[in-house]
């Protein structure tokens, strides 16, 4: 068991067989129906921004808070080897939420209607243009300026220091935005505003 569990890539295909299962042992009279495309990019969209605002989360909530209590020696374990494999899932999981969202927006009627706030769908398009403007920053703000600070381009002190306060505002206005994203989210359906 623990070597089952050791293995990351392991527990994934095993959590992709068991949701097979399910998807296929409780839903295959509805797998062929036109509403099953919408629920599993639901499905998608949740689990691809859970991955992105977790890590959003662990970013602004642990890691950029205890770099500056972190002994000097410790660092580039931090920069060099963890930061990289976070910021790579970071910005693709932003991506693929957004992807995901906008499908399920499209499958469900409502695109053009939520990102132009037209009535009944207004708040979905509050969340839908908040997460726009995050991955944005994403991609656009963060990701480039991360990229100086931890030395994946070449960068020069000066570049490098200006690069940090660009990336943390960015970084935390994105953790101000997903608060009430993921209310507008969630209560879209239940309100219908």
């Amino acid at each position: 068991m623990a070597k089952f569990f050791g293995n990351l890539n392991a527990v994934l295909v095993g959590g992709l067989a068991v949701l097979i299962v399910i998807m296929f042992g409780l839903h295959s009279a509805v797998l062929g129906e036109s509403i099953y495309p919408n629920q599993l990019f639901r499905y998608l969209h949740v689990l691809c921004g859970i991955m992105w605002i977790g890590l959003l989360y662990y970013l602004n909530f642990v890691q950029v808070p205890t770099m500056p209590s972190m002994p000097d020696e410790l660092k580039p374990a931090i920069s060099g080897h963890i930061a990289p494999r976070v910021l790579f899932w970071f910005r693709w999981a932003a991506a693929f939420t957004v992807l995901t969202g906008l499908i399920v927006a499209h499958l469900s009627g409502y695109l053009v209607e939520a990102l132009t706030f037209q009535p009944g769908v207004v708040l979905i398009g509050i969340g839908m243009w908040m997460a726009l403007i995050m991955a944005f920053n994403v991609w656009f703000i963060i990701w480039p300026a991360q990229k100086k600070i931890l030395g994946i381009v070449e960068a020069s002190a000066d570049e490098k220091a200006a690069a940090a306060p660009r990336a943390l505002i960015a970084s935390r206005t994105n953790t101000l935005l997903s608060i009430p994203m993921l209310y507008c989210m969630v209560t879209q359906n239940a309100l219908g505003v």
